[in-house]
């Protein structure tokens, strides 16, 4: 786990002092959680369905400095956001959108972002742990990339949660937390996505894929051979992660598309399975064979059809891109990574025009091997495989491309991290 370029030695002691600052402890009794970002090649939209998904993490994300607290009170500031966020862990979480219903004071007066917190408080309640610590806090995200698609919020549902049970002596699995974050998602939030995100950053290995059966939650990581170069390289270095951003934000829960399709995609798997004589099953593609997919499939309005078709054909490339990436081809991987790109756009559509035109420059630019949008694909960026040597050719290719296509947005963004260059990263854990 060694030789990693984030956290670098000055952003830990920089979050330790600011901590030790606010807390009046010491500088060396303060904790940092490393939460990073996730991407997904590949395994588009097809998570809550209970498809097999692949994904990694990247050399950015989440840094949750703490202490403990040695009562049960958390105190938690932000990088990014104003205010303090104040609650005790011995209280009562009240799911999010409820208490927004019902106009609950606390949750208007800290503004949105004490919410994962309070959530990541809620998710282990439920599960019946006994919290007496709470922490003293300062949470910072890597620059530039909130509200970008790369899994930010579930990074910061993760650092919470490591944090909480760490001042508490828990010991939780990784598989156990990544149903805490989805409890926080699904039932504190009110979000109906499914487990990618947390399985990809607490699961996760430099320089693998991980593979992960959203049904069965079963997963493995595939180590790669080295990359097949015209000249002797390092496995790991082989490629760089190139993450483009359009200048679009907007939360996700704020935007209905993302749960019109999770709802168009279970009406879908419901007509299907009916069909087929299995009506009493959960309605998830995944419960529905391929073979009965395909005898069934005229039965499906045409909207719904694109849907099933997305899944379908997005779990085809899953599994041949394991196949391309455990053989070395970075080629082949990225002709499916633009091709899960495509039926984004075209079958399960989504997407807006500025992120779509960035996914069109991408797969033109030099030394990409593939692209596609990140995230639910309705803001954010775009993530793209890029040959290690032809990374800076290819991000400045992008820039000036995307600049003359939509102006506006370019302006809105940093135009020195516009374009990242990244490479992969690990789990998560405390340091």
């Amino acid at each position: 786990m060694g030789g990693f370029s984030w956290p670098s030695e000055s952003e830990l002691n920089e979050i330790r002092w600011t901590v030790a600052e606010i807390s009046g402890r010491g500088a060396e009794e303060v904790r940092v959680v490393v939460s990073p970002y996730r991407i997904c090649p590949l395994g588009a939209h097809i998570d809550h369905q209970g498809g097999t998904v692949s994904a990694m993490t990247i050399d950015k994300g989440i840094l949750l400095g703490f202490v403990p607290s040695r009562d049960s009170q958390v105190c938690l500031r932000s990088g990014q956001f104003k205010g303090e966020v104040r609650f005790r862990v011995d209280e009562v979480q009240i799911p999010s959108h409820i208490a927004k219903s019902n106009n609950s004071s606390n949750i208007q007066e800290e503004g949105s972002w004490g919410s994962y917190a309070r959530g990541a408080v809620y998710a282990l309640q439920s599960k019946g742990n006994c919290l007496m610590q709470g922490i003293t806090g300062f949470i910072c995200g890597s620059e530039g990339l909130d509200s970008s698609g790369l899994s930010s919020s579930a990074a910061v549902g993760v650092a919470y949660l490591l944090a909480l049970e760490s001042a508490n002596n828990l010991t939780i699995s990784p598989s156990e937390n990544i149903e805490y974050d989805r409890l926080i998602e699904n039932e504190y939030l009110g979000l109906k996505n499914g487990i990618l995100d947390q399985s990809a950053i607490l699961l996760s290995s430099y320089g693998c894929l991980t593979c992960m059966n959203c049904k069965t939650k079963e997963h493995k990581l595939i180590h790669p051979p080295k990359f097949q170069k015209n000249y002797k390289t390092d496995k790991k270095n082989a490629y760089k992660i190139l993450l483009a951003f359009s200048g679009l934000k907007q939360a996700l829960t704020t935007n209905p598309g993302y749960n019109h399709r999770v709802s168009e995609c279970q009406e879908a798997a419901k007509i299907l399975l009916h069909a087929s004589g299995k009506g009493g099953v959960e309605p998830l593609l995944s419960n529905v064979e391929p073979e009965a997919y395909k005898a069934y499939k005229s039965k499906l309005e045409p909207h719904l059809a694109r849907r099933a078709e997305h899944y379908f054909s997005e779990n085809m490339r899953v599994l041949k891109g394991f196949e391309a990436w455990t053989l070395g081809s970075l080629e082949e991987f990225g002709k499916l990574i633009s091709a899960s790109g495509l039926s984004s756009i075209q079958n399960y559509e989504c997407g807006s025009e500025p992120l779509i035109q960035l996914y069109q420059i991408l797969v033109k630019a030099p030394g990409i091997y593939g692209a596609r949008f990140s995230g639910a694909g309705f803001r954010g960026c775009c993530v793209a495989f890029v040959d290690a040597d032809r990374a800076s050719e290819a991000a400045l290719y992008v820039k000036n491309h995307y600049r003359k296509l939509q102006p506006e947005l370019a302006a809105q963004t940093n135009s020195e991290t516009s374009v990242l260059i990244c490479e992969g990263g690990d789990s998560a854990r405390v340091i």
